[in-house]
């Protein structure tokens, strides 16, 4: 038989049905309330490409270089076209339309076709998102949509993630799930356990509409935490509920509306529905007697149960409790940044001496042996725990940076290079010292206080100091995430941090640099095109972002074009035909240089476009000081003539400079999605401060009042035009400049990675505080 009824079905099918149908059937048969369906089984792919012929030829495909982009894409189009291009048996064909006939009572029923591989849902690896779902189909489609499910299993985002897992590509089927459409009124997602615990609390998240809206992240639901033992509501967060996915009463299509003004703030579950979405998740939690990840909806008054599968985040947070919020135990190492005199001990017998003082830009106390790195073939004499000292990094450090266990450096500040990676790699980093490469001697023992921004003789260990890790460092792999309305999301500098950011569970990465992938080349992007071709240079960024677009995936990664101003350049190979500028801050950088140098502009969204096309849709573009609508234009232009489509990419831009504060409304117009505050640059633009000028470093303050009222102005104009806005600038880890944000209704906030977890409750403090003013 081609097909297998769900109810048919259960959890020891699983290399019949593959895991979403095994799941459903499970449910059935244990009673719960799973909308009927049948399954299209995987022996009918497997026999269709092997009756066919076109087995060899298809899985001959996939013996490629996952890395290699364009033979990704490659693979891709021979499976869809073997797939696709070849005609299913008459006899297979008429068994799937007799049974989906069966389905509605005029015999023409809405299903939705829902792919279920063999490898899918599993304890170990879940493979969301890897295959198709299609909703809302009906007889003349289904075929089709069979046949797309099975070519999915080959997409690019899909071999990628098998071959990283260690999949064989012919040893992974696919079935197929059609199954009766619930025309939901409201849907959603419920975690029966914490996700990041596992403790007794049930998450539930809840839109209008179609889950769709849910799962794929465009809208922000409500969310609800329930206490599985007793019932109890212990928390309700009422989002801004924009859009909702549902069908089209003409077509039949799923499309997406506004949902109606009345019903966007509104509490979308009663406490009925709660407590019978509680019951039911006792029930599924208990059946398989692990944690579950379920889909849910619930039309005229009955909930359904859509799909469910193991959690697989939860970790040990065993050890956490023990330490305080600042991440060294016993709170020995808790002192405020700054406030410790020359020559002041850190707890020890008052004789150390503090050699050098700087600014503290990665949190934690470590000692280790100095080595002076001067030029960069010094790199080589680094060692595990050593603490490099230099007069500034640059990408080429970050393999050394990474085997290191402290970095100390003559200049820069809180957002230098030095400064902004050290925090992604959870390196212990004082910056700004004016001297250390000629005040210290290679060798020398000495600790480095990241938070107080001192470097002192000797070892901790001599001094009765303990060590300690920078705060992410200490905390579980996947910390308790307080659930807000205002999404909180992570910088991301460097593909080599990806897996520490998303371990921080932010809701994903509102900033990530690619000018640091390009200046890690060691090659002027012009350089290197003309050296390797521009293929190549187009593949180095697309790895580079796919490995932290993969990481994150679902979840929204906003990658910024290339924003190095020309001194950084100067420093590479090819530099010297980079112009040379009195106040390169001020100068060719951001989307003027894009717009300038075109065919490098091409490349990186072309990039952007590869890496679309694997599947990676949590992708976003964002481009860098912009100053007007003409700017966008002008870049929007470029973007379709390199194929990429606006109207559906995400994209937006940077608010760093007054002009394009002032200039908001004209580039809503021009069809941006978001706009992204860089209070780096708006602060040093609307003051006059040069970010890194440590004579002016005491002026630099992004809580200053006209820097405020810019992006209060902005915020309350996006809100008015549905605009999306964000904060990735230094100043988003700063608590009250969280707290001002949070008031004025700003959609999500990034900060560093070892500012996360302190971000995500200063939100929840705000936003229960609004909400409490609100009702008093």
């Amino acid at each position: 038989m081609a097909v297998l009824w769900l109810d048919d079905v259960s959890a020891g099918d699983l290399e019949t049905v593959g895991g979403k149908a095994a799941s459903l059937g499970e449910l059935t048969g244990a009673g719960l309330p799973v909308p009927p369906g049948f399954v299209v089984t995987a022996g009918t792919y497997r026999t269709f490409i092997e009756e066919a012929g076109i087995d060899e030829e298809l899985f001959a495909a996939m013996e490629i270089d996952p890395e290699d982009s364009a033979a990704l894409k490659q693979a891709q189009e021979t499976a869809h076209e073997l797939i696709l291009g070849t005609d299913l048996p008459d006899e297979v064909a008429e068994e799937i339309i007799d049974t989906y006939r069966t389905m509605g009572e005029d015999g023409e029923a809405f299903v939705a076709v829902r792919s279920s591989a063999t490898a899918e849902d599993l304890p170990d690896a879940s493979f969301a998102g890897q295959q198709e779902t299609f909703l809302n189909v009906r007889e003349e489609a289904l075929i089709r949509r069979v046949k797309e499910c099975w070519a999915s299993l080959f997409s690019q985002r899909a071999i990628y993630y098998r071959q990283q897992k260690g999949f064989p590509h012919d040893e992974v089927d696919i079935a197929v799930v059609v199954q009766r459409m619930v025309d939901a009124e409201k849907s959603g997602v419920m975690f029966t356990s914490h996700p990041s615990t596992g403790e007794p609390q049930i998450i539930i998240e809840a839109a209008w509409g179609l889950g769709e809206a849910v799962v794929s992240g465009s809208v922000s639901p409500d969310n609800y935490v329930v206490d599985r033992e007793t019932a109890a509501v212990d928390e309700v967060t009422v989002a801004d509920k924009k859009v909702m996915m549902e069908k089209d009463l003409e077509t039949g299509e799923t499309v997406e509306r506004d949902v109606p003004e009345d019903r966007r703030e509104e509490r979308v579950l009663s406490d009925a529905e709660i407590e019978r979405l509680v019951e039911l998740g006792r029930l599924v939690e208990d059946h398989y007697g692990d944690p579950q990840d379920v889909e849910w909806a619930i039309f005229e008054g009955d909930v359904y149960m859509l799909q469910s599968r193991p959690i697989t985040t939860i970790s040990d947070p065993a050890g956490v409790d023990d330490r305080d919020r600042t991440g060294d135990p016993a709170g020995e190492a808790a002192s405020t940044p700054g406030s410790g005199a020359t020559g002041a001990t850190d707890g020890g017998d008052g004789n150390d001496e503090e050699l050098l003082r700087g600014l503290g830009a990665s949190p934690g106390i470590v000692s280790g042996a100095v080595r002076i790195v001067t030029k960069l073939d010094h790199l080589d004499q680094v060692a595990d725990g050593d603490i490099i000292v230099t007069e500034m990094t640059m990408p080429d450090m970050v393999p050394a940076m990474k085997r290191a266990d402290g970095i100390v450096t003559d200049e820069g500040g809180m957002t230098s290079h030095a400064a902004i990676v050290s925090r992604e790699l959870g390196v212990p980093a004082v910056v700004g010292t004016g001297s250390a490469t000629r005040t210290l001697e290679d060798g020398q023992i000495v600790t480095i206080d990241g938070d107080k921004g001192t470097i002192r003789e000797g070892s901790a260990a001599d001094r009765g100091v303990e060590e300690y890790e920078p705060v992410e460092s200490v905390r579980p792999e996947t910390p308790v995430k307080p659930m807000t309305a205002t999404e909180v999301k992570v910088n991301v500098s460097i593909p080599e941090a990806a897996e520490r950011a998303a371990a921080t569970g932010a809701d994903g990465v509102g900033l990530l640099r690619i000018e640091h992938m390009v200046l890690s080349l060691g090659k002027t992007p012009a350089k290197y095109i003309a050296d390797n071709g521009e293929d190549a240079y187009v593949q180095e960024l697309v790895d580079g972002i796919r490995g932290v677009a993969e990481e994150f995936y679902p979840r929204p990664v906003r990658a910024r074009t290339l924003d190095a101003p020309t001194d950084e350049f100067r420093e590479l190979e090819g530099g010297e035909d980079e112009p040379n500028e009195h106040n390169p801050m001020l100068g060719w950088r951001g989307v003027r240089r894009s717009l300038d140098k075109t065919d490098v502009f091409e490349k990186e969204l072309r990039a952007f476009q590869e890496l679309w096309g694997m599947g990676y849709d949590n992708l976003e573009l964002m481009l860098p000081l912009v100053n007007d609508a003409e700017d966008v234009r002008r870049a929007k232009s470029i973007m379709r003539d390199v194929g990429i489509d606006v109207e559906k990419q995400r994209w937006g831009v940077m608010i760093e400079t007054p002009a394009s504060a002032l200039s908001i409304e004209e580039m809503a117009s021009e069809g941006i999605d978001f706009a992204s505050f860089g209070t780096n640059d708006l602060t040093q633009y609307t003051l006059a401060v040069d970010r890194n000028n440590s004579n002016v470093a005491d002026r630099f303050d992004e809580l200053h009042p006209t820097v405020l009222e810019l992006i209060a102005d902005v915020i309350g104009t996006c809100r008015e035009l549905g605009v999306d806005t964000s904060i990735c600038g230094q100043a988003a880890s700063k608590p009250d400049m969280v707290d001002f944000l949070v008031e004025e209704g700003i959609t999500s906030i990034s900060a560093n990675i070892d500012a996360v977890r302190d971000v995500q409750h200063e939100v929840k403090r705000t936003e229960q505080k609004l909400v409490l003013d609100s009702v008093r």
